[in-house]
C-alpha cells in the first residue's frame, strides 16, 4: 500500500483501527462500492490533523480526510481539535469482559481485587470502569494490567496469559474478547450489559473538509456507500468476513465467532450525543481539563452528511 502521500490529489483517505471487525463497511465500501478512488490506512481520528495518536497502537503517517474511532477516542481527539465532525455510525459493539471460572468469577462483584488485562485511556479502560460502578466497584478495586498493540506488552499475548493464569480477565474488543474466550473453552464466563457500554464505533471528518465544495462530495459519496455496504453485510455477512480477516490478519474462525457481537446500522446513531455527553467526565479526567456542557458536543456531530447522502 503506498504512503498517503504518494496517493493522487482524488484519493479519499480513509484511516481507521484496520485489526477490527467494526471496519468491516469500510472495507466493503472502499473495494466494492464507493465509485471514486480511496485509501484505507491504519490509523486514529488524529491523522485528520495529520497528528499521531497518543496510543501507540494507533500510530499513523500522514493526514485523513475522513477517520473511523470509537466514540472515546474521537472525543479525546476533538479536545484539541474542536472542528472534528462526527457524520456516520459504522459499527456498534456492546464490550465483554471475559474471565477465568477458576479464579472464582461468577459475577461482576467477584472481580475484586482481581487482575484484569484492558488497554488504558481507551474504551476497553472506560467500559471496564461503567462495569464495575454496576457492580458497586471502583477501578481502584481491580488491578487493571495494560496491554497495546505495537508495545512490548502486544494484544496477541493476552489468551496466553489468561490461560495460564497471570491475569483473571480480560476487559477488551473484539475479537480480542473471542480470543480470550476461545484460549479459555469451558472455562471461560462472559460478564456484559449492553445497556452500561455499546461501543459506537464513528466515522469523522473537520468542518473545513466539509466546507471544501470539492472534498465534501467525495464524502458525501463515502457515506452512501457505507450505508449500501451496511446492508450488503446484513444480507450476506460472510461477504465480508474474509475481507476483514485478510485485512487484520485474523483466521475466519475467529472473525465469524465475534461477528454475531456486531450491528453495522448504516446511519448516525440517534443517541450519539447521549453518549458523548456520559463519557465526557471520564475522559475529561483523563485529559486533566474540564468537561464541555451539552451544547459544545452538540456541535461535534453533524447529520448533514447522511441527508444529503441519502436525498440521491
Amino acid at each position: 500500500m503506498k504512503p498517503s502521500n504518494e496517493d493522487p490529489a482524488d484519493t479519499l483517505r480513509v484511516f481507521g483501527n484496520t485489526s477490527l471487525l467494526e471496519m468491516a463497511p469500510v472495507l466493503v465500501a472502499a473495494k466494492d462500492i464507493y465509485a471514486g478512488k480511496a485509501l484505507v490506512e491504519h490509523g486514529s481520528v488524529m491523522a485528520l490533523w495529520g497528528k499521531a495518536s497518543a496510543l501507540a497502537s494507533l500510530t499513523s503517517v500522514g493526514r485523513a480526510d475522513i477517520a473511523t474511532n470509537s466514540e472515546t477516542q474521537t472525543l479525546l481527539g476533538s479536545a484539541a481539535g474542536p472542528d472534528l465532525r462526527v457524520i456516520f455510525t459504522v459499527a456498534e459493539c456492546p464490550y465483554r469482559i471475559i474471565a477465568r471460572r477458576p479464579a472464582g468469577i461468577a459475577t461482576l462483584a467477584d472481580l475484586r481485587g482481581k487482575r484484569i488485562a484492558t488497554q488504558l485511556n481507551s474504551s476497553a479502560a472506560y467500559f471496564l470502569d461503567c462495569m464495575l460502578r454496576s457492580a458497586g466497584l471502583t477501578s481502584a478495586d481491580v488491578t487493571s494490567v495494560p496491554f497495546e498493540a505495537h508495545t512490548d506488552r502486544p494484544l496477541t499475548l493476552v489468551p496466553d496469559a489468561l490461560r495460564k493464569g497471570e491475569i483473571d480477565a480480560v476487559a477488551l474488543w473484539e475479537p480480542q474478547a473471542e480470543r480470550a474466550k476461545v484460549a479459555l473453552g469451558a472455562n471461560a464466563i462472559e460478564l456484559y450489559d449492553p445497556a452500561v457500554y455499546t461501543e459506537k464505533f464513528n466515522l469523522s471528518t473537520t468542518q473545513a473538509n466539509l466546507d471544501d465544495p470539492v472534498m465534501r462530495p467525495r464524502i458525501v459519496a463515502f457515506v452512501r456507500a457505507l450505508v449500501t455496504a451496511a446492508k450488503r453485510l446484513k444480507d450476506d455477512p460472510q461477504s465480508g468476513w474474509k475481507l476483514v480477516a485478510e485485512t487484520a490478519q485474523l483466521d475466519i474462525d475467529t472473525v465469524s465467532g465475534a461477528w454475531p457481537r456486531f450491528n453495522y446500522p448504516g446511519t448516525l446513531a440517534a443517541d450519539t450525543l447521549d453518549i458523548f455527553v456520559r463519557q465526557e467526565p471520564w475522559l475529561a479526567g483523563i485529559q486533566k481539563r474540564a468537561p464541555r456542557d451539552r451544547a459544545t458536543l452538540a456541535k461535534l456531530i453533524d447529520g448533514s452528511v447522511l441527508r444529503e447522502a441519502l436525498a440521491h
